[in-house]
């Protein structure tokens, strides 16, 4: 097992620019729907049809910064059907037999569980038993996630009560 939890503070890809403007939070992960080609030559190719969100059963994929789509997780799970990849005309989403993309969750010691409130929900909607609580002193049970089975979908996200669950990239 991996543990996946940590904290909000100062992490990653906090610029010196970013300190000084007083944005004190890492940049949050932007997600292409699964199975993008890389992020230059999405940006350089993708004309923003948004025909892969309009295709997306799950209603996940939006229209982000610029009309880019990208996955919006607190709406809910990718299921991996490939009615995007099918839907994008330009090509720019092929399921090449890789991973949809190199993602994992991660939680936050603003968890529920860490602060010592009893809850589970993200370990309930985690389908491939990614997460799991290991018996902690004192009576509760902490998160840990194991990325290797974790396929980054998503379906924890969106249920955690405060927002302490997040998609992070994973070295590919």
């Amino acid at each position: 097992m991996s543990g996946i939890l940590e904290g909000s503070g100062v992490a990653g890809t906090l610029s010196r620019a970013d300190l000084l403007r007083g944005r004190l939070r890492e940049t949050p992960l932007v997600v292409r729907p699964p199975w993008a080609c890389a992020e230059d030559d999405f940006s350089a190719r993708c004309d923003r049809c948004c025909q892969c969100a309009e295709a997306c059963p799950e209603g996940i994929v939006v229209a982000g910064a610029g009309g880019f789509p990208e996955v919006d997780f607190r709406r809910g799970q990718c299921t991996f059907c490939k009615a995007c990849v099918q839907a994008c005309s330009v090509g720019l989403l092929a399921d090449r037999g890789q991973a949809p993309w190199f993602t994992a969750a991660k939680i936050a010691f603003s968890c529920l569980s860490v602060q010592g409130v009893i809850c589970r929900l993200c370990e309930e909607q985690c389908e491939p038993a990614a997460i799991r609580f290991r018996p902690a002193l004192g009576g509760y049970a902490l998160p840990e996630i194991d990325a290797g089975s974790c396929t980054g979908c998503g379906a924890c996200v969106g249920v955690c009560p405060i927002g302490a669950v997040e998609i992070r990239k994973q070295p590919s």
